[in-house]
């Protein structure tokens, strides 16, 4: 059996990666599951909120922040704040466009503001390297997230990825729950979908990952991240003939180098 590894997509200058980056867990039936937790002192621990930018990125956004910073409490900086959220999360700098993206919802207070503003928390989060500052940028993804959903509670994708928060919190069960509400309401929804998959993939529960991801298959077929993780969830189920089959399509689907480089070194594992 081939131990999971870390998968990271990238399409053109965006990343649409994901992570295999929640502790390890024992899942039953999607009824159990145990992660460590963040020692609560932990996550009060200040970290820079604008780390530092390569020289060419910092030349485009220094203008920006001069004029952002001469006065941050007028409402037309929410302008200034946007373009900021943006060009650090083209960077990759994902705490600084978390940060200027809740600068903009404190001035706008829409359910638009608020669900970029989770949302970039969210990404935030999943690529954080450092528990506690992950568990951190968790707790600031829900509170925009709960925003959102106070304004419109039909909202699944900020429900989806608020469970995704739970799930490597010291209340993973709350996030399952809400995973399961999810697909209750809509039972072809891809990111709930595609997050089942992948903490059924986690826990080494691979009869169920293979049928949520075959479902997901049916919905879209296109979906690389899906089609990628099923190939992994049948290979370390052992079926070596599906698992080279999917890689091969994912290479069908997608020509971008790193997808190409990904599935060869799946390939490369099945020989």
């Amino acid at each position: 059996m081939l131990k999971t590894r870390i998968i990271l997509l990238v399409a053109s200058a965006a990343i649409i990666g994901f992570i295999f980056m929640l502790p390890k867990a024992v899942v039953e039936n999607d009824n159990q599951m145990a992660g460590g937790h963040v020692d609560s002192a932990a996550t009060k621990q200040k970290a820079n909120p604008h780390p530092t930018l390569a020289k060419d990125a910092s030349g485009k956004i220094k203008g920006l922040r001069a004029r952002y910073l001469s006065d941050p409490t007028n409402k037309k900086n929410a302008i200034f704040a946007d373009s900021l959220a943006k060009l650090y999360r083209g960077a990759g700098k994902f705490d600084s466009a978390a940060w200027f993206a809740k600068e903009v919802s404190t001035f706008l207070q829409t359910k638009e503001s608020f669900l970029k503003a989770g949302d970039y928390y969210y990404q935030a989060f999943t690529f954080a390297d450092d528990a506690s500052k992950q568990q951190k940028l968790a707790e600031d993804a829900r509170v925009f997230f709960t925003k959102v959903l106070d304004i419109e509670p039909t909202n699944l994708e900020a429900k989806t990825k608020m469970a995704m928060t739970y799930v490597s919190s010291s209340t993973p069960m709350k996030g399952i729950l809400m995973l399961r509400e999810v697909i209750a309401q809509d039972p072809k929804n891809e990111l709930a979908l595609f997050n089942l998959g992948m903490l059924s993939v986690q826990s080494g529960q691979y009869d169920k990952a293979i049928e949520r991801l075959e479902e997901l298959d049916k919905i879209n077929p296109e979906n690389i991240q899906g089609q990628l993780l099923l190939g992994v969830a049948y290979m370390n189920k052992g079926n070596k003939a599906k698992a080279k089959q999917q890689f091969e399509k994912v290479k069908k689907l997608d020509k971008d180098p790193s997808v190409q480089a990904t599935a060869d070194s799946y390939l490369k594992d099945l020989k």
